[in-house]
């Protein structure tokens, strides 16, 4: 199945009845421009020796891959982290930011724009911005400038411009409809550096090829600390980037499990204007958002439900296409997680390993 999904891919830029590009008539031309540049610069030797030179030595990789001795006593197994953390900035979304960026720089945009939710896709991109002298603006919902403020403040820091988004829930999936309209007025210079495996072909295969550094890094680690892969890789998903970047590299590993953990909020249902959760793997519905067709939280209408995450970066209202089909075909198992359990976990993990 997962053969198949990626070779229609190739092909039409859909994953089974999901992906696509519905947009806009006026954004074709750039989604054609960046597809064309993508498939021209990501084997190009100069290109590539680029990136691992910003990998390495800005970004700080490899990561990591650390037996957590404490938990693995307390549950009785073997519990491995991939301290994407350690990442320059502090998540795992420099890996996508400093390719998209460099790809920007060879295609000859002279401006940067990204929607953040948490912030770390927004810090992400002002560092790309700032090392590689892009102008650099970023869209961030009001609601999570006000409970990110120490993030927004590092992107100013950076010579990042950092508009919030009053309109809507303020959240991630209001900056991203910001961050289009942007985009169609300004497509000449500039490039649209999405953060996660969303939107319209060709976003999320880019996004999660950048990311899949994680799990080659991760596979190789295992062979060489178990002598075998791992029996099961579990990973959030907000929009996808972190799993789909962790699980690509595994699909055709059919002995090794994927969990893919999404926000349950407060509880795994809706009121009439918005959910209380993010969990469109476990409880969304086929529909369009941001360009892609996917697993999305709506209304009896197909109206875009508001999400809700006490973790700002998984507080959005769709999926990306991928990993919507392979949760439906079964290769990935969609799970979710209460806010309440997720802060538990939080402080089970700082008390028992030291990490925060």
């Amino acid at each position: 199945m997962a053969a198949a999904i990626i070779s229609e891919l190739q092909v039409k830029g859909k994953y089974g009845k999901y992906g696509g590009q519905y947009v806009p008539e006026v954004l074709m031309p750039a989604l054609e421009e960046l597809e064309e540049g993508y498939e021209r610069y990501k084997n190009d030797p100069e290109f590539l020796a680029e990136l691992d030179h910003y990998l390495m030595d800005f970004a700080g990789r490899e990561t990591p891959l650390y037996l957590a001795r404490n938990l693995s006593r307390k549950y009785g197994t073997k519990i491995y982290l991939k301290r994407e953390d350690l990442v320059h900035g502090g998540a795992h979304k420099l890996n996508n930011a400093i390719g998209q960026a460099l790809l920007a720089k060879y295609m000859g945009k002279t401006r940067l724009i990204a929607e953040t939710g948490a912030g770390q896709h927004g810090t992400a991109t002002a560092m790309a911005g700032a090392n590689l002298g892009f102008e650099t603006v970023v869209y961030m919902g009001a609601k999570d400038v006000k409970r990110q403020q120490m993030n927004a403040y590092r992107m100013e820091l950076m010579g990042t411009e950092v508009k919030p988004v009053k309109t809507g829930s303020k959240t991630l999936k209001d900056a991203i409809n910001e961050a289009f309209r942007d985009w169609v007025t300004n497509i000449g210079n500039t490039h649209y550096l999405i953060g996660s495996v969303v939107g319209p072909h060709p976003y999320p295969m880019i996004v999660r090829d950048f990311q899949s550094v994680i799990g080659r890094e991760v596979k190789e680690q295992a062979m060489e600390k178990e002598g075998r892969l791992p029996d099961t890789i579990i990973a959030c998903a907000g929009g996808g980037s972190n799993a789909m970047g962790t699980f690509y590299p595994f699909i055709e590993d059919r002995d090794v499990r994927l969990i893919a953990v999404e926000a349950g909020g407060k509880a795994l249902r809706c009121t009439e204007k918005a959910a209380l959760h993010s969990a469109s793997l476990c409880a969304g519905e086929e529909g369009i958002l941001h360009g892609a067709r996917t697993k999305v939280l709506q209304d009896k209408n197909g109206q875009i439900l508001e999400s809700e995450s006490v973790s700002a970066g998984l507080d959005y209202s769709g999926v990306g296409p991928e990993l919507a089909s392979l949760a439906e075909s079964g290769r990935v198992t969609a799970r979710y997680v209460t806010d309440d359990e997720a802060v538990e976990a939080f402080n089970e993990l700082s008390r028992l390993e030291g990490i925060i």
